[in-house]
């Protein structure tokens, strides 16, 4: 896979993206999502996992009881966030990358119910003399990504595990569900170049796994696919399914997201607007589906 190198001089604000042609008169580009990062990264403590095939893997950790969003002894969700190529380059800034920081926060703790843990596994990413991404996620790492969700569920009291992420963090969200059907009791895939098959979200429902599967029209990594309409379509008629797939991945203004590190990708960070919550700062949800947001449709898994 090859990545584009982000660094400083490249990037530039406010670069007339190529999709701004097919904009309405009356919609507008946002280049800023309606959060703040960086503000509670130092809530989320670092281990680090054996892994023999990858190299010993560091994942972080925001223990809900620890910082007082949880009461001891109380099971509450385990979320697992998966970040995108390149992001483990970034260290524990990674945590915002993946979509995770702001589920640390009092406000979306408290949204969630009980609170929840927030766990953020980085992959052992290394790029070659041309400075390629020439290693990231794949299936040497589903075992140990499976032991570190074994270890916090044996060491806290965790009620569901559900795994979510964006980009080829999303991949591994169904990869990882895939894979451990019995593991998991929610997946929230973002913006995944990979889709399963009918038959294999037939078994995800028949394990009665919740599936919110998001990516927006216009993504420019070419994420969403007529072809996969069936897929989709499926999808959204689960019994525990919600497809969001908007013509526009948005701020929370409102505006058309743009993003630009050297190459445009706005749309394809559709875990921007997943860390904002799916809702607007005007309190109006992203998806009619998902009326309290993200933390909502957490809440719900959580109490079912």
């Amino acid at each position: 896979m090859k990545v584009t190198e982000f660094s400083e001089n490249t990037k530039v604000d406010h670069v007339s993206p190529p999709w701004e042609k097919y904009l309405s008169e009356d919609d507008f580009i946002s280049y800023l999502p309606s959060y703040k990062g960086n503000i509670v990264l130092d809530r989320f403590d670092e281990y680090t996992h054996k892994a023999d095939k990858t190299g010993d893997i560091t994942y972080y950790f925001y223990d809900a009881v620890k910082n007082g969003t949880a009461k001891q002894g109380e099971p509450i969700p385990l979320l697992i966030f998966i970040h995108g190529a390149t992001n483990s380059f970034d260290g524990k800034i990674c945590v915002g990358h993946s979509g995770a920081e702001m589920f640390a926060t009092e406000k979306y703790q408290h949204e969630m119910g009980k609170g929840a843990y927030i766990a953020v596994p980085l992959a052992n990413e290394k790029k070659d003399e041309k400075g390629n991404l020439c290693d990231s996620w794949d299936e040497r790492y589903y075992p140990y990504l499976k032991e570190i969700t074994e270890k916090i569920k044996s060491e806290y009291p965790v009620s569901k595990v559900i795994i979510l992420g964006g980009s080829s963090g999303g991949y591994m969200s169904w990869a990882m569900t895939l894979e451990y059907p019995d593991l998991f009791d929610a997946c929230a895939p973002v913006s995944s170049g990979f889709m399963p098959t009918i038959e294999q979200l037939k078994m995800l429902e028949e394990k009665d796994i919740s599936v919110l599967y998001a990516c927006g029209k216009h993504d420019e990594f070419n994420c969403y696919r007529a072809e996969c309409e069936d897929v989709y379509n499926y999808i959204a008629q689960m019994k525990n399914g919600i497809c969001y797939i908007p013509e526009w991945t948005r701020n929370g203004d409102h505006g058309v997201a743009s993003l630009y590190f050297g190459i445009e990708m706005g749309q394809h960070c559709m875990i921007t607007q997943l860390q904002a919550n799916l809702m607007y700062t005007d309190g109006s949800p992203y998806c009619d589906q998902i009326p309290n947001g993200i933390t909502g449709w957490i809440k719900d898994i959580s109490e079912k």
